[in-house]
């Protein structure tokens, strides 16, 4: 039951978030205003123990999470042959990208005094 109550929360955070983003013309993302609003809930024992039995049962079928995923890849595969490549090129480009900046700025805060 408990997991059912725990999804319940994810799930209106996630449409508050959206209805949030929308209200104010916010110019995030719905379900990132609705992880913020989850960070806040976090807060109260019950919604930890509700989101902690959710998020157990999400993990450990995390594996049929990627079945969409693959399945969509298999039925490009004909772009995949096209552009294969390129976008293998441009994803180890983006994610060395990302590992440098992110190398950077942990070096600049480690360098940064602390108050």
């Amino acid at each position: 039951m408990q997991v059912l109550q725990g999804l319940a929360i994810l799930l209106t955070l996630q449409s508050a978030g959206e209805a949030l983003a929308r209200l104010l013309h916010l110019p995030y993302p719905g379900p990132v205003i609705g992880m913020v609003l989850l960070l806040g809930a976090l807060r109260w024992p019950a919604v930890q123990m509700r989101v902690q039995a959710v998020a157990s049962f999400l993990l450990s079928h995390l594996s049929l999470l990627f079945v969409p995923v693959g399945v969509g890849v298999v039925t490009q595969l004909g772009l995949l042959a096209q552009h294969g490549l390129r976008l293998l090129l441009v994803i180890a480009v983006s994610t060395w990208i990302g590992l440098a900046v992110t190398a950077l700025v942990l070096r600049r805060l480690m360098k940064a005094p602390h108050d």
